[in-house]
């Protein structure tokens, strides 16, 4: 009970040695791309606010976790950048179908219970010419991280609030609804081990 609240108020120093050392970068790069009405699920505590492009004419906000909702709800206060917060998972996104020009999703369906779910959701609400941006941490090509990301999954679940390192989350883009365009591999930077394979990419609705 305790975690929740001390992991969401700390979630940002926790980072923030991998954030200088090259991820707010390519967490900028990746949304430079961003356009229109633009839905990030899981925002977390906002650390993408400040990186959005004047390309994004709306923003919407999903944020299941209260704790993490509340940080990011001061972020916005203390910003002034305007943004609708709701309240809900990426299995279950209360958008209308074809409404949204751009989907973001950074360091979130590691942790989203049921991420194809998630995935069919993304491309539900996505615009026909829109677009899925995406920079994730993923299972590892190496066999012996792989392994080891099996072995600590549970409890870097519990100290990652519900993160799961081993998922091979290209896999499962590539499995969806989803056209991947454009993907790159590197690693997160100041990261351990078993969440420091990273992929940014983007990935399209199927041609009509």
């Amino acid at each position: 009970r305790l975690w929740g609240p001390l992991f969401a108020r700390g979630y940002d120093m926790l980072v923030k040695s991998s954030e200088d050392a090259g991820l707010r970068d390519k967490r900028r790069d990746l949304l430079a791309h961003a356009r229109g009405r633009t839905l990030e699920i899981g925002a977390g505590t906002g650390i993408n606010l400040a990186l959005y492009p004047e390309a994004v004419t709306e923003l919407v906000l999903t944020e299941p976790d209260p704790h993490m909702r509340a940080q990011l709800e001061k972020k916005l206060a203390g910003l002034g950048r305007r943004a609708e917060l709701i309240d809900a998972g990426g299995e279950h996104l209360p958008l209308p179908d074809a409404s949204v020009d751009t989907v973001v999703a950074t360091l979130v369906l590691c942790t989203i219970p049921d991420p194809e779910a998630a995935l069919g959701e993304i491309a539900r609400v996505l615009k026909p010419d829109g677009q899925f941006l995406f920079l994730e941490h993923v299972r590892a090509s190496d066999p012996k991280t792989a392994r080891w990301q099996d072995r600590l999954e549970r409890p870097w679940g519990w100290f990652g609030r519900g993160c799961h390192p081993n998922r091979d989350t290209l896999a499962a883009i590539s499995a969806s609804a989803l056209d991947v365009s454009e993907v790159e591999q590197g690693d997160l930077p100041k990261a351990p081990p078993i969440v420091r394979p990273l992929i940014a990419g983007e990935a399209k609705p199927p041609a009509s």
